[in-house]
């Protein structure tokens, strides 16, 4: 992937990680996009409260991650760095 593309990518996933910060923010947590990689997978930190709650999988997997290949279809997946 060109270098072009790729901070547009970066770009468009961390203005769709913003718009979901607000509810983690909501319930005590934080979220910090990480990484793209090559193969198409975002690399996040959940912080705060979502770091250590029992239910961050599914946060992650059924929250961010479904906003994130919504917005960027070219999104695999999102995991916890």
């Amino acid at each position: 992937m060109d270098e072009a593309k790729r901070k547009d990518l970066e770009k468009r996933v961390a203005d769709t990680i913003e718009m979901v910060r607000p509810y983690l923010v909501a319930d005590g947590g934080d979220i910090q996009f990480v990484e793209l990689t090559d193969d198409m997978v975002v690399k996040v930190q959940l912080l705060g409260a979502c770091g250590s709650c029992p239910y961050s999988l599914q946060t992650l997997k059924n929250g961010v991650e479904q906003a994130v290949k919504k917005q960027i279809p070219e999104i695999k997946e999102v995991v916890s760095a």
